[in-house]
């Protein structure tokens, strides 16, 4: 199959349960008015795959299509990847959010970071968003000299007082972390295949072995920085467009999965933007947080702290890097008045090109979506479009248009059972 322009419709493959054909129109309309080159978009409602749609191209210079198994990188959605390895850590009693870093790290302590907590620093809280060396192959996959050089770094302020986006280095700091209370001291990659990928069949990887082929894999397509004067907010165009701001610092590092002799390079973790799947298992394991977590034995009290607000640093949610205002909590981003894209006990994490993942328990809904042709928004319209479809097909207002995202009661509108799935002819 593949895309089409003109005067044709784009060829897509998949389906969707009865009552989400909005899903699978928008999906459509992505190719057609809002440039798609290829995409994949799953939901998970109530414990049920309702939307599993793929189509388009996966590779722009050969033409060769977007196949149901098709996975490709989601740069930053992966950091909530890395939330979920590190909640489910939490839930078999490894660390408390709550506790200082330090305790579980002696070393980490050193440079005025003794009393940094868990939460803060998983809340992008803890001022490290840039390391005093520049994050090379050699150092990244030597996880014995990587934590020599975390524990060295002296916070940019203190800790608790500002909110900083690590963009590369907080999935460094998690990985760590996990490593000194994992009986079996593995990093955050290994966990996350042994103990959420692996029980749940999930094809997405945060360290992609050499057993997957680059025909599984979709190339990215970057986007023009001019398209951005258009789609950023100013001063995040700013911070972007100048190579010493802290923007720009705090994603160092985030090239390295790509720029190999694959499409994307293996058995190497970049656990806060490295990790590579299908929207499939994203929207699966997200859509077994937001319905309880039994499948792997996830403690209440742990998916009550996933939902609950964020706590804010002293000077609030404006982000010091991206220069805007965006609440995080325990390695997600939450929903706020600004950017409520979902109920407010949702949890997840954008990515940057366009790529989108959550859970939102209150509507049971796991979703996912991963485009390959890269946009430069911080809020990506093909991916607005189908989030807003999503709702609309289980009877309830888009949180996105709700201010605050609060929700109007009565409106679910249940999957009707007993009914195939519709298989898409597009």
């Amino acid at each position: 199959m593949s895309g089409k322009s003109g005067g044709g419709r784009a060829r897509i493959a998949g389906f969707v349960r009865p009552g989400f054909e909005a899903v699978r129109e928008v999906f459509l309309e992505n190719f057609e008015r809002r440039k798609e080159l290829g995409a994949a978009c799953c939901v998970y409602y109530r414990g049920e795959k309702v939307v599993d749609l793929w189509g388009g191209i996966r590779n722009a210079a050969t033409g060769e299509p977007w196949e149901e198994d098709t996975m490709v990188i989601v740069y930053s959605s992966t950091k909530g990847m890395a939330g979920l390895a590190m909640a489910l850590a939490h839930s078999r009693g490894l660390f408390d959010y709550d506790e200082r870093v330090s305790t579980y790290w002696p070393e980490f302590a050193q440079q005025g970071k003794e009393k940094i907590t868990v939460r803060q620093l998983l809340a992008h809280q803890a001022g490290l968003f840039v390391l005093d060396v520049r994050p090379d192959i050699g150092l990244v996959a030597d996880p014995d000299q990587l934590a020599v050089v975390l524990a060295r770094q002296k916070p940019a302020w203190e800790p608790g007082t500002r909110q900083a986006y690590h963009g590369v280095t907080l999935g460094f700091y998690e990985s760590e972390l996990l490593r000194r209370v994992d009986p079996k001291h593995r990093t955050l990659g290994r966990f996350f295949q042994e103990e959420l990928a692996e029980p749940l069949g999930l094809d997405f990887y945060i360290r992609l072995p050499e057993t997957i082929p680059d025909s599984r894999l979709a190339k990215t397509q970057r986007f023009n920085m001019a398209s951005a004067f258009f789609s950023m907010p100013f001063p995040t165009l700013l911070a972007a467009l100048n190579p010493r701001s802290r923007f720009r610092r705090c994603l160092l590092g985030s090239e390295l999965p790509e720029k190999t002799e694959h499409v994307y390079r293996r058995n190497f973790e970049v656990p806060a933007g490295g990790g590579v799947g299908t929207a499939r298992a994203m929207a699966h394991v997200y859509g077994v947080f937001a319905t309880g977590g039994k499948e792997l034995g996830l403690r209440e009290e742990t998916l009550r702290q996933l939902m609950a607000p964020p706590l804010p640093p002293v000077r609030g949610f404006r982000d010091a890097c991206l220069k805007v205002e965006v609440p995080f909590s325990l390695g997600f981003a939450k929903p706020n008045r600004k950017n409520p894209f979902a109920h407010p006990s949702a949890f997840g994490a954008p990515g940057t090109g366009g790529s989108f993942g959550f859970a939102d328990p209150e509507a049971q809904l796991g979703y996912a979506y991963f485009p390959n042709r890269m946009g430069a928004h911080l809020a990506d319209p093909r991916e607005i479009a189908l989030r807003s479809a999503v709702y609309r097909s289980i009877g309830e207002t888009d949180p996105a248009l709700v201010r605050g995202g609060s929700r109007r009661r009565g409106l679910r509108a249940p999957v009707r059972e007993g009914k195939a799935a519709r298989p898409v002819h597009a």
